[in-house]
């Protein structure tokens, strides 16, 4: 089987999704499938196939929500997202959805054992600091520092601790929304989508070091 080589994410894409929104059904579904295979699986296994030397191998995520424990019954997922873990809980991401293309990374889920190991070296003065300086170089690329916080500090933690805002953190995630540039249905997307993850490296790999 020849794997077809990556060439954007076809407009159709985020068509499909912005009604697949409006008319989240197996009727919506079935009737435009192709259009999911053809403007969004296909391209997204050949993005992360081209990407897979620089990055490691990627989880690509069904499309089909688990509905078995939520109120919401919708059947299907309306972003087709895939991971490269580097760690359990940690590494890049990428997603197509209505409003166009996301990239991402960083700790998104963790135990409460890494969470603790990860406060533990948010603490330490030089492991911390190196933190602090790898997120600040992230915002001056352009990426947005983001995760789940808590409202209150840690606790064993004092309030007036320096780095009090990094451990609040539950999770630690940076990454951009680019929306549909003109480049989004060309091959340059994967040269974007490398380009963010490359920028991402150092916050991935020091978490990866921390939380493994």
């Amino acid at each position: 089987m020849s794997m077809s080589r990556f060439g954007g994410f076809p407009l159709a894409g985020l068509d499909f999704y912005e009604d697949l929104e409006a008319d989240n059904s197996k009727t919506f579904w079935t009737a435009h499938k192709s259009v999911y295979d053809e403007a969004i699986k296909t391209p997204m296994v050949a993005l992360t196939t081209e990407l897979e030397p620089h990055f490691g191998p990627a989880k690509i995520f069904r499309p089909y929500r688990d509905v078995r424990f939520s109120k919401d019954k919708t059947p299907y997922k309306t972003a087709q997202g895939a991971v490269v873990r580097v760690a359990p809980g940690c590494g890049w991401y990428v997603q197509i959805g209505a409003a166009g293309l996301y990239i991402g990374g960083g700790f998104y889920a963790g135990t409460p054992t890494q969470l603790a190991q990860l406060r533990a070296t948010i603490d330490d003065e030089v492991r911390g600091t190196e933190l602090e300086v790898i997120l600040a170089k992230l915002t001056t690329v352009g990426l947005t520092v983001g995760g789940d916080k808590l409202k209150t500090k840690p606790k064993g933690y004092e309030a007036d601790h320096p780095r009090i805002d990094l451990l609040r953190h539950k999770s630690i995630t940076c990454g951009k929304e680019f929306g549909a540039p003109a480049w989004l249905d060309t091959p340059r997307a994967s040269k974007e989508v490398h380009k963010a993850w490359e920028n991402m490296r150092p916050l991935v790999e020091w978490l990866a070091a921390v939380v493994s």
